[in-house]
This record gives C-alpha cells, structure tokens and sequence, in this order.
C-alpha cells in the first residue's frame, strides 16, 4: 500500500525527521550516555600536596533516555498533525 502525501503533510515530516535527527546529533554530543547524569566524578589534584583525589561537580550530560522521550513525542506530534493535514479526497478513501 502506498501512501500519497500532500505538501503539508510532507513538509511537516521533514520537520520531525529533522527534529528527531537533530536531538541524536545532540545526544552524540554529550558523550552518548545511557542515563541522563547530574553530577560527574572528576579527578583533581591538590596543589600544595601534589595528590589527586576524586570529586563530584554538578555539570548535566544527557542520557537516552531523555532523548528517547524526545524523540517519541515528537514522533507521536507529527504523527498526529500529519493526520488533521488530510485533504477532502484522502479523507473519502
């Protein structure tokens, strides 16, 4: 079964494709994490000892499962705004 398009409905799937590439692109980006993270072990060295000693610092990096949810609403959005961007003669089929 193929599906005709009309301009609409084809350039509101561009949008989500993009949308959805762009937040992989995004999530590659941060380091391609499994889980969304909030704080990071850093390593530091003292300066007056000259030893080094493990810390966290607060820095954000984005897991997938933040982007997985992304993806999907955005894919369940143009899903829906494809389906009201119907013209009369697809609605009859």
């Amino acid at each position: 079964m193929k599906i005709k398009l009309n301009q609409k409905q084809k350039v509101t799937l561009y949008i989500g494709l993009f949308l959805i590439a762009a937040s992989l692109v995004v999530w590659i980006g941060f380091g391609a994490e499994i889980f969304t993270k909030t704080q990071v072990l850093v390593e530091k060295t003292d300066d007056l000892f000259g030893t080094t000693y493990k810390e966290f610092e607060n820095k954000f990096v984005l897991g997938l499962d933040y982007t997985a949810a992304f993806s999907f609403a955005v894919l369940l959005i143009t899903s829906i705004i494809i389906f009201f961007q119907r013209t009369n003669k697809e609605k009859e089929l």
